[in-house]
């Protein structure tokens, strides 16, 4: 669970998460070099609203009604050739470079990548430049209103105008399945999409997700039967430390409703995939992105 209390333990970690993300081999020379001399040059100073047109991938910043107004995201992928398509909810601290980056990464792969504005109803992205910006923002004060907008009927009805978007883009196969992945409060919300649209949902990937085991009706864990997807709920250390029945709920109940699930605890602690987080743990991370990557080959 993201909390101020995890943050306080991690005060000075991954202050220079920009330059560590990229010189520690986050990203391959195939990925580099697939990225374009635009898309790693904005990979690498990391410049909000700096569009890509050149070389292997193609993004851009884009706007489109949801049930609820305007949402803003953005969207990256190979400039060539029809992909599956990945949803991206952020952690807490909303849209910002450092998920553009991860998104750059994922798209070099082979797939058409829209991180979302989680918080589209109150304010267009970024809200915050990076995850420090957002502990000096006192941000958990701040997203909190916003925040309790989120619940399961709001990212099911997001997830409704999301996918309908993508599949209008030249760069979607509609043919194959759409895999959202999610981190700290994106994490259920991957489970809500993949309940929200079951025909088009085929993957979800929760990193270090809060709340996917609750008493609530609307529970992620409750609604597993009601989706056509595989999961991957990547759980870090410490939260399972605070939660230890919570994965074997997890495995239990997609065992039930005959979904395939993998349900795995990493040796990182919460955050610990996300690059301008102080949790981030390279080799904890990379082992996550690569179970994400076997999920992602299903589609």
């Amino acid at each position: 669970m993201c909390d101020e209390k995890n943050l306080a333990e991690f005060q000075n970690a991954n202050a220079n998460w920009r330059r560590d993300a990229l010189l520690s081999g986050g990203i391959n020379r195939r990925q580099f070099g697939a990225m374009g001399a635009m898309g790693a040059a904005a990979t690498l100073a990391a410049c909000a609203g700096m569009e890509a047109g050149t070389g292997g991938l193609k993004e851009d910043n884009v706007t489109f009604k949801t049930m609820d107004g305007t949402m803003d995201a953005f969207f990256v992928r190979p400039s060539s050739g029809k992909h599956p398509a990945v949803i991206c909810w952020p952690d807490i601290a909303g849209l910002r470079d450092a998920f553009k980056m991860m998104a750059r990464r994922t798209a070099a792969e082979g797939y058409a990548v829209l991180v979302v504005n989680p918080y589209y109803r109150d304010l267009p992205a970024p809200q915050f430049a990076d995850f420090a910006a957002f502990r000096s923002a006192e941000g958990f004060t701040k997203v909190g209103p916003w925040r309790g907008k989120l619940d399961a009927p709001a990212i099911m009805r997001d997830t409704q105008a999301i996918i309908p978007w993508l599949d209008m883009q030249a760069s979607v196969d509609k043919l194959r399945g759409v895999a959202a992945e999610g981190y700290c409060m994106g994490g259920p919300f991957t489970v809500w999409s993949a309940a929200g649209m079951p025909e088009r949902m085929r993957a979800a990937a929760s990193f270090h997700g809060g709340g996917l085991v609750s008493d609530s009706g609307m529970s992620p864990h409750k609604l597993l039967g009601q989706t056509q997807s595989s999961f991957l709920f990547a759980i870090a250390q410490n939260d399972d430390a605070k939660e230890p029945d919570a994965k074997n709920v997890l495995r239990d109940t997609a065992r039930s409703a005959e979904r395939t699930a993998v349900t795995k605890v990493y040796a990182g602690d919460h955050g610990w995939t996300v690059i301008d987080s102080p949790a981030y743990a390279k080799q904890a991370a990379e082992e996550a992105y690569a179970d994400k990557m076997k999920l992602y080959s299903r589609l």
